[in-house]
């Protein structure tokens, strides 16, 4: 890195609480060394009450953009010039671009999540998916995965902020792909089970198994899973949370969220870039395999 550091190299930013977990920005320095761009990725603390301040410092900085991660995928919107049709759609960010001091939010969330699908021989289209989860990256992929053409979708949630947030995606899901969505609560435990033994696919989409979450589950036990059941996990630090050894207990095969992270990385930096990333070039420096 620092041979690469120069009065002409541009900042780019990844702005969440917490983040030193994160390892975009291994993969999105080692993408700039590879394909020769003058740009450096940084991480930065970030929580909800500092990210107006922290967009003030994109445009001063002129920084080439930052991604945001939780909790700021949901609020990050307000302050910024623009939002892309999915951003808006999705009410959520995790992709910043600063074109010229006029910033612009997009969400790669959801097309990373289907794209690392694809990537791993899982095919979605067609079939029933239940989900955990309301919150930004939740979103992106329930909407991502509703208009790329999974069939049906059963969404659930704690009683928190975020149900009626999720009562608003499932309402434009409805309304605006061919797919077929309904919200429950977490806590009906009884629906969770019939829904997951009705689908092919289940995904954990909170924070649940992450720092400081580890030994949290949104699954009860392991009797919620049959070995046919595919299971995604999208947390990825520590590489094998509760749930997913669960599953695994089980014979299902699983998946965590670094191939997600991945292509919703290269979604991001061919934002930035204009540029593809090395996918294949990333997997083996990084060492990504989905069988972690």
């Amino acid at each position: 890195m620092a041979e690469r550091i120069n009065g002409h190299t541009e900042l780019v930013g990844l702005m969440a609480y917490p983040i030193r977990h994160s390892s975009s920005p291994a993969m999105q320095n080692e993408a700039f060394a590879k394909l020769g761009y003058d740009l450096a990725y940084l991480a930065f603390e970030i929580g909800a009450d500092e990210i107006e301040d922290a967009v003030k410092a994109i445009r001063t900085l002129k920084m080439r953009g930052s991604n945001v991660s939780m909790p700021n995928k949901t609020i990050v919107g307000q302050y910024l010039d623009e939002l892309s049709p999915a951003a808006e759609l999705c009410g959520a960010v995790n992709t910043i671009v600063n074109k010229d001091g006029h910033l612009t939010g997009h969400i790669t969330d959801g097309i990373g999540f289907m794209a690392a699908l694809k990537d791993n021989n899982i095919d979605a289209i067609g079939k029933k998916m239940t989900i955990v989860g309301c919150g930004g990256a939740a979103t992106a992929i329930e909407i991502q995965a509703a208009l790329d053409g999974v069939a049906e979708m059963s969404i659930f949630n704690i009683k928190d902020g975020f149900f009626e947030r999720g009562i608003e995606t499932v309402k434009k899901i409805n309304e605006k792909t061919d797919c077929r969505a309904t919200l429950y609560d977490l806590a009906d435990l009884d629906q969770l089970k019939k829904e997951m033994d009705e689908s092919y696919l289940f995904v954990n989409a909170t924070g649940a198994g992450m720092h400081p979450l580890e030994d949290v589950s949104v699954v009860p036990d392991k009797s919620f899973f049959r070995p046919e059941l595919i299971v995604v996990d999208v947390p990825y630090s520590p590489l094998e949370t509760k749930m997913r050894r669960m599953a695994k207990e089980v014979g299902c095969k699983t998946m965590n969220g670094l191939g997600m992270m991945l292509f919703q990385g290269s979604a991001a930096f061919e934002l930035w870039t204009g540029t593809p990333m090395p996918i294949e070039h990333m997997k083996q420096i990084l060492n990504i395999s989905y069988d972690d």
